[in-house]
């Protein structure tokens, strides 16, 4: 969500925090602030809007000073203004806040009561005031921190400096991460590895709970009793030339066109090339004996889950659960003995997975987590992490990411399937080889986007838009449906197509394009009817099918978009290919903001 950096350097600080920033505008805002200690005074920059805006600010009145914070703010308490926007503070300390401070309310009329004057309609401020009061009364900056940071309730990570003492930043983290970066005479505060990348690759990550004390010659952690404990220094693998657009015109068109690499990575990682078998890592529990698996997701990483339930039902024949994350443990499902929760998450960050995570654990479950950052605090949590080595991804709506999560759950299916005895040898080698098919056909639908191209006047018209699929392709649907909301903000909805005719089919009007993700294979007949269905009622059926599914349609879809023949197994994954490049042409041609679409961040990491 929010993005903080924090440096106490040997340059100028505020150039830096500002470039910081700009790898972190990914994860979405509506406002941003610097604040640095030029002669050991607190005194702050700060914009609403993009930050072009706060780099116009600190260029008309430039901050001196080789220490300060930085902050990209996503709104919650209080309207996207330069009031509210971040660093908040008083004249004897500054702030910046990721998270939400659940008791903020109870605190303001108590501190409102001890005489501290407030600014801003925010909950960040509570921190700051809170801190400044303690200050006030006498305590020093790191026992001021400490004492504030005992009383707060809620999800936060933070990072503070304080007036006079230009060599201290305190950071603290309680369910929103945090990571101490270590330099050579420097040290940086950041909300992920990727804002530090290019400043350092020496990082130490805050466990939960934990506050930490950085000053020019390192740092010292404490967990919430004030006991000072260890956290290992790791060298990340980010690099600052990891994040550029390269020659094309958005971040989420370059990632689109990454498909094929991503799918590619991950199967070179997954299947041994002497054998062109799957090859799963050793696993800290025996796929034999589990009893069930338990998925819990949320977003574009919910609908890969879904689709995974049906391949590893299928192919290792185990009962699987999918539920919405942010549902799973107020659900409170009982899990019997021997399953294994499946987390599915990009940034390994995401408040409400990691809450299902620990559900998971709490109930005794074996916790595996497929991942794209295997530095992330579910990993850590995890007892076995599969990477989906996507790379980062910096376009708010997900796409390569989607397609190495399949990719992965595919993989994970046929493993599974192979040590359970469930999965027949022949069909394994098919399944096999219908994977290693993937990328070249990935590479096809990105090469050849006429078709999809064709459909954008129809869509960018609509004002609601269904989706449908069946089996493996009704969460392609949703997906489907789901990108073009979040960029494109035409309403649409992704349906069951054998649910039309419980409901939605009273929508189906000749305004409403009607898009079937209708690939070959066992259920094809079953959509073919749903669609008939559709077109009967004047519905605008477009089609995304292959050459055979196109052509026994033809007579009642008004456009077809025919892709590569492939398995029915791997099938979601190219139709998914197809469906995102159909939101990103639509929002472009509607001109909205296509990597950073209104009120959306790219990792949720408060409830």
């Amino acid at each position: 969500m929010c993005g903080i950096v924090g440096v106490i350097g040997v340059r100028p600080a505020a150039p830096l925090i500002l470039e910081a920033l700009e790898r972190l505008a990914y994860r979405g805002y509506d406002s941003a602030g610097i604040a640095t200690l030029p002669d050991g005074e607190i005194t702050r920059r700060r914009a609403s809007g993009k930050l072009v805006n706060l780099a116009a600010a600190l260029a008309k009145a430039p901050l001196a000073g080789a220490t300060g914070i930085g902050h990209t703010r996503w709104a919650t308490h209080g309207a996207p203004t330069e009031t509210n926007a971040h660093p908040h503070g008083t004249a004897r300390v500054a702030v910046v806040h990721n998270g939400i401070i659940e008791n903020h309310a109870a605190l303001r009329a108590e501190l409102e009561a001890a005489g501290q004057v407030f600014e801003t309609e925010t909950d960040t401020e509570t921190v700051a005031q809170l801190v400044d009061l303690h200050l006030r009364q006498g305590m020093p900056p790191r026992a001021a921190a400490a004492a504030a940071f005992r009383r707060l309730e809620g999800a936060y990570a933070l990072a503070l400096v304080f007036a006079g003492h230009p060599d201290l930043i305190i950071g603290a983290r309680h369910g929103a991460p945090l990571a101490v970066g270590f330099g050579e005479g420097e040290m940086f505060l950041g909300s992920d590895a990727l804002a530090l990348a290019p400043l350092t690759r020496r990082i130490a990550y805050l466990e939960d709970g934990d506050w930490a004390v950085l000053d020019r010659e390192g740092a010292h952690f404490f967990d919430p009793s004030g006991a000072e404990v260890h956290r290992d220094i790791r060298l990340t693998r980010l690099t600052g030339a990891a994040i550029g657009k390269g020659n094309f015109r958005h971040y989420m068109e370059k990632e689109l066109h990454e498909h094929p690499a991503v799918i590619g990575d991950v199967l070179h990682r997954m299947v041994n090339p002497g054998t062109r078998a799957v090859a799963l890592p050793a696993l800290p529990f025996d796929p034999e004996r589990l009893s069930h698996v338990a998925v819990s997701a949320c977003g574009s990483a919910y609908y890969a889950g879904l689709v995974g339930r049906g391949w590893i039902e299928r192919c290792a024949r185990l009962t699987t659960l999918a539920d919405v994350a942010s549902e799973f443990r107020y659900r409170a499902p009982p899990l019997p003995a021997g399953g294994l929760g499946l987390l599915v998450s990009q940034s390994g960050e995401t408040a409400d997975t990691l809450a299902a995570l620990r559900y998971l654990r709490a109930a005794g479950q074996s916790v595996l987590s497929i991942l794209n950052a295997p530095e992330s605090s579910m990993a850590r949590e995890s007892d076995a992490v599969l990477e989906t080595m996507a790379g980062p991804e910096i376009g708010v709506a997900s796409t390569k990411a989607f397609t190495a999560q399949l990719t992965v759950l595919a993989c994970l299916a046929i493993g599974l399937g192979r040590a359970r005895g469930t999965l027949d040898p022949a069909r394994e080698a098919e399944l096999t080889a219908a994977l290693l098919e993937v990328p070249g056909r990935a590479a096809e639908v990105l090469d050849n986007p006429g078709a999809i191209r064709a459909l954008v006047p129809r869509i960018a018209g609509a004002r609601d838009v269904l989706y449908l699929g069946r089996g493996d392709c009704f969460p392609i649907a949703m997906e489907g449906a789901l990108k073009l909301k979040e960029i494109s903000y035409i309403h649409a909805e992704g349906y069951a197509a054998g649910e039309m005719k419980h409901g939605p089919i009273a929508l189906i009007d000749p305004a409403v394009p009607v898009i079937a993700i209708a690939p070959s294979g066992p259920l094809f007949e079953k959509t073919a009817s749903n669609l008939q269905e559709a077109a009967a009622r004047g519905g605008q059926v477009v089609v995304f099918s292959d050459a055979a599914g196109a052509a026994r349609l033809a007579g009642i879809a008004a456009e077809t978009v025919v892709l590569p023949a492939v398995d029915p197994f791997v099938a979601p994954i190219l139709h998914v290919v197809a469906v995102q490049m159909l939101a990103y042409l639509v929002a472009v041609s509607k001109g909205t903001d296509v990597d950073q679409p209104r009120n959306l961040a790219k990792s949720v990491t408060v409830e």
